[in-house]
């Protein structure tokens, strides 16, 4: 088979640390190429200087035939070769029109006057949007469509120039954000542009819908090559070995404990879309929440904890009425949130890693002045505890990779020793390794005989962590799933069968 693109021996250095050393991929042509690893291991690097956003310190890309100096290359070099992106922020305006996001991106048809012939325009995208399979038109504002449907107009506006296959796409991340039905609905689609004969690298996190999808696996570890598969079948757990250098290793499920009291009880909840929701969870037992976009999984989590006051029904700790209580109350009570946004609501990035990790006990450290010895030393200890990578504890938060800075701000809330910690999206947009560390810290802190609720959209990650999982439906419990029926496969049945998606 024809290659399509080929890099070799490409290093990239931040100042004295490499991120790259000797990285290289190779890509036949009319196949759907994963690259993988995990958190900090090059592969976005990769991809920005194949772009020419980053400047490579050595190396050599071939593209159809055509070598390029991989320290020379620029974004108009890359697009003229060949090369199109499409990164997980879209770069598509909500307030536009899908016609008027691809005119910003290729220019708008003018007449002889300068006017817009917005005639052409929309023939012309619409033409597009039908190649593509995009059940939209071209005067449809881009903020009405679902997330999927926005990353195949941003995908289709990417090869808009594209005559046959002659593209190679390269795809950073595009379902970091979507539920999984719509992360399911964007690989089939992708699938079916590689059947088609397009070339696609697809970077992702997602395992089993890399799996669901790939012909040919690159795996990258500390910016090198850990291994290249082509026309390979390797299982999860064999690209999970290879991201992090140890074998995968399957915990069993977490069994509740025997006393098995109640924890939370949620009772004729009405907040948001939640319409009149029964929920509990007992002790030593981990509950997730499953249902579509929109569902009320978010709003289930900011009602218990205080950032969302009900319209009625009732919220009860152990027994207290804590319905419609401040924040600050719900936390004293014992009640955790690692939010679905960690950069918007729990991350304080430009601060200190030390200072993160004290942000929800700092009151301890203070008696008339501040012990920072001591914050420092349980700081160590803490990253030392929870696996966190980071230079040193005074390392800003945001030189972290995204899988060490969640898995620091779960340890931040499991230093309250929460009797109910609330999970939002817990491993969304980590690597494979932070996301096996943080289901191995929630398993052992629900087997000391806590309660943990778990929001996800993941439905692998629900059936891989919980006890049970509730599905919502209409702002209610449409259903309790466990034992042998808690699979990933059996809740998107029970989800799209209750729903009709947004």
């Amino acid at each position: 088979m024809t290659v399509a693109l080929e890099a070799t021996g490409v290093a990239k250095h931040f100042g004295g640390t490499p991120a790259l050393a000797d990285a290289a991929i190779r890509v036949r042509a009319g196949t759907v190429h994963a690259l993988l690893g995990g958190n900090g291991s090059g592969k976005s690097t990769l991809i920005k200087c194949l772009a020419g956003v980053y400047t490579a310190d050595a190396g050599s890309v071939s593209i159809r035939g055509g070598i390029l100096d991989a320290a020379e290359l620029t974004p108009r070099q890359a697009h003229a070769a060949g090369l199109r992106f499409v990164h997980q922020d879209l770069g598509l305006f909500d307030g536009l029109t899908i016609g008027e996001n691809f005119a910003l991106d290729d220019g708008f048809p003018t007449n002889p006057l300068g006017g817009i012939r917005w005639r052409a325009l929309h023939e012309r995208v619409a033409g597009l949007l039908e190649l593509y399979g995009i059940a939209a038109g071209p005067e449809t504002p881009v903020g009405s469509l679902r997330p999927a449907t926005k990353t195949l107009v941003a995908i289709a506006r990417a090869l808009q120039d594209q005559e046959g296959s002659e593209f190679i796409l390269l795809l950073d991340e595009p379902t970091a954000s979507l539920p999984d039905a719509e992360s399911r609905a964007l690989m089939d689609s992708l699938r079916q542009r590689a059947n088609a004969g397009q070339t696609i690298v697809l970077v992702s996190h997602r395992l089993p819908e890399i799996l669901g999808v790939a012909d040919d696996f690159t795996v990258f570890r500390d910016g090198r090559v850990a291994a290249s598969l082509e026309s390979a079948n390797p299982s999860e757990d064999e690209l999970v070995s290879l991201m992090t250098g140890r074998a995968a290793v399957r915990q069993a499920r977490n069994e509740p404990a025997a006393s098995g009291a109640v924890v939370l009880d949620v009772r004729g909840l009405v907040a948001g879309p939640l319409d009149g929701l029964h929920l509990s969870v007992s002790e030593g037992e981990i509950v997730g929440v499953a249902g579509l976009l929109g569902s009320g999984r978010s709003t289930l989590l900011n009602a218990v904890f205080g950032s969302q006051r009900p319209l009625s029904g009732t919220v009860t700790l152990a027994g207290e009425d804590i319905t419609g209580r401040p924040i600050g109350d719900v936390m004293q009570r014992g009640v955790g949130l690692v939010p679905e946004s960690r950069l918007r609501d729990a991350a304080f990035a430009s601060m200190s890693v030390r200072e993160n990790a004290s942000a929800a006990v700092l009151r301890s450290y203070f008696s008339g002045w501040m012990r920072r010895r001591a914050e420092r030393a349980d700081t160590h200890e803490l990253i030392r505890r929870f696996a966190v990578k980071a230079p040193s504890s005074e390392a800003h938060l945001s030189t972290l990779s995204g899988g060490n800075q969640q898995k620091l701000i779960l340890a931040r809330w499991l230093r309250r020793d929460p009797r109910l910690l609330l999970l939002d999206e817990p491993t969304q947009g980590v690597d494979a390794g932070a996301r096996a560390d943080i289901h191995r810290t929630i398993r052992g802190y629900a087997a000391q005989g806590r309660a943990v609720l778990v929001a996800s959209s993941d439905f692998t990650e629900l059936a891989q962590l919980c006890d049970r999982v509730v599905v919502l439906h209409r702002g209610r419990a449409a259903m309790s799933v466990s034992g042998v029926d808690l699979n990933a496969d059996r809740l998107t049945e029970l989800v799209q069968k209750e729903g009709v998606i947004a």
